[in-house]
């Protein structure tokens, strides 16, 4: 620095922020205004024991590129219903936003009763949300899976705790350290993993845990010949011996576990992104979860068969009745060129009873059409239309080498061998029934929609408002976490309004190819 340098004061560099956060935010509502969005909403926690709200909003524009931006980091007194819309009916107006298509909230019984009076008030303006805002209110699927997981950590809980003690202590000393890695060595282990000690309330972490640990499992038993690491477990901790060394059960037990685990680990990770559209993965990822949970709760594994039929429980209890799901999630599927009606109507048949599929199938159509009509009587789409070349082929795929969601994806190609039959008398029933894209796993969906958005001037729009609706409240990096988020202690000495400022403009201000993660926003 130059020594000549006079630094500005922090009075003069917080009005620099803040005019910095104006003007962009001025920037954003022009463009916000005339969008029709869906919005997130989460809370986090200052040191003080203060409550924030966190409103995020999410859009797809007119050249298909996925939006989403931090629209409000404002303090509440209180997580009560009456509260949550206040707030959240306060901002949205000082955005000047009035068109609504999803929010996404956790499972919290204020926000059910939030979101049924955020209803009301936008069926008061005409236009404000789609079909009586029968699709408003959307469940964040990561907090349902981190529900059901830590159901499943129960089971394992000792077993967990002897393997983390194990880790723990290795950890705790370069001499440990040391040790260990003569263990290593001696046992001629090549892995490059690193042991990591993991954090209770993120249960990504106790995964990754227990896999790299279960590389060196050699390695740990040959330690149990060093007597300081068997007399760590001896040591009373609040009263209580330490669980472990880890028996060959625990180790048997973190095989299981990690088996299981891995299924919900890349769910969340797929449902949690920031990147790309979601809404259309939900249902397939769901469907082939359910056929893995049938599977192993029938596994001779007593332990595994008896944790899978538990967590499938718990699984079915969220997601079990459809009624309880909102359209969106299955709307995302049709509107999904690779799939279309078809494959939704083969999932149906293996996860529901023949009566129950039928009902899921006339209400998705029904709100679909109602949707259509809605959509086009709002703004009628000019008379001409563009050709574009013809959807690829579907390729053939070999049912004996493909696991749960691959066996679906074969039976459904299979279908499409014989063409639909009816009269294309609406564009929906054009778009249903050409033939399915490629089910290349590289598919850009945005990207198809924006060739074919000529063709199909209304369902695009819906695609637009579908497929921009998230089905996380949260960003991957906190997607794993079953605790609070917590506010540092440097913002939170800073008064509400620059806390805000500094968080909305850092991702604002981020690239558009970086995904949201409010966490760095905190650590900076």
């Amino acid at each position: 620095m130059n020594p000549k340098f006079d630094p500005p004061s922090r009075i003069t560099i917080a009005r620099d922020i803040y005019n910095v956060y104006l003007d962009k935010k001025k920037k954003l509502k022009s463009v916000m205004s005339r969008e029709r969005v869906c919005l997130t909403t989460d809370t986090w926690t200052s040191i003080q024991n203060i409550n924030y709200m966190c409103v995020t909003s999410h859009w797809i524009d007119g050249d298909w590129k996925l939006h989403k931006k931090i629209i409000g980091f404002f303090q509440v007194s209180n997580h009560i219903g009456d509260t949550i819309v206040n707030e959240m009916m306060g901002c949205l107006k000082d955005w000047g936003i009035w068109k609504v298509f999803t929010v996404t909230v956790d499972n919290a019984s204020s926000n059910d009763a939030a979101l049924q009076k955020l209803k009301k008030k936008f069926c008061e303006k005409k236009g404000g949300i789609v079909i009586g805002g029968d699709l408003l209110h959307m469940r964040c699927c990561c907090h349902i899976i981190n529900l059901v997981v830590i159901d499943g950590l129960k089971d394992l809980n000792s077993s967990i705790c002897s393997i983390r003690n194990a880790v723990r202590y290795v950890k705790s000393s370069p001499a440990r350290l040391g040790k260990f890695k003569d263990c290593v060595k001696e046992e001629n282990i090549q892995s490059k993993a690193l042991l990591s000690l993991d954090v209770p309330t993120r249960w990504n972490s106790t995964y990754l845990m227990l896999e790299a640990a279960l590389k060196f499992k050699k390695a740990f038993n040959r330690l149990e010949g060093d007597l300081y690491f068997t007399s760590y477990f001896d040591e009373p901790l609040n009263g209580k011996k330490i669980d472990g060394p880890p028996s060959e059960l625990d180790w048997d037990n973190a095989i299981v576990f990690l088996k299981f685990l891995k299924t919900f680990y890349e769910l969340t990770l797929k449902f949690s992104g920031s990147l790309y559209s979601t809404s259309n993965l939900y249902f397939l990822e769901i469907c082939e979860v359910k056929q893995e949970l049938n599977v192993l709760s029938k596994d001779s594994n007593n332990l595994l068969g008896n944790m899978a039929a538990s967590m499938r429980r718990k699984f079915d209890k969220y997601w079990g009745d459809p009624e309880k799901m909102n359209v969106v999630l299955f709307l995302g599927v049709v509107l999904d060129p690779r799939y279309k009606l078809e494959y939704v109507v083969i999932c149906f048949s293996m996860i529901y009873e023949e009566t129950v599929a039928k009902n899921l199938l006339k209400s998705i159509e029904n709100k679909l059409r109602r949707m259509f009509e809605e959509y086009n009587d709002i703004a009628p789409p000019p008379p001409s239309t563009r050709s574009i070349d013809e959807i690829s082929q579907p390729m053939e795929i070999e049912a004996s080498t493909l696991g749960a969601k691959r066996q679906i994806l074969s039976t459904f190609m299979r279908q499409k061998a014989v063409k639909r039959g009816g009269s294309e008398n609406n564009k929906i029933d054009r778009y249903l029934n050409e033939e399915n894209d490629d089910l290349g796993d590289d598919f850009d969906i945005l990207a198809w929609w924006k060739h074919n958005a000529s063709r199909y001037k209304v369902l695009s729009r819906i695609a637009r408002d579908v497929l921009a609706s998230p089905i996380s409240t949260v960003a991957s990096e906190s997607a794993f976490s079953t605790g609070g988020r917590i506010l540092d202690p440097f913002r939170s000495s800073l008064s509400p309004k620059m806390v805000e400022a500094l968080i909305c403009s850092k991702n604002w201000l981020s690239s558009a190819g970086k995904p949201i993660v409010i966490q760095e926003y905190m650590d900076d």
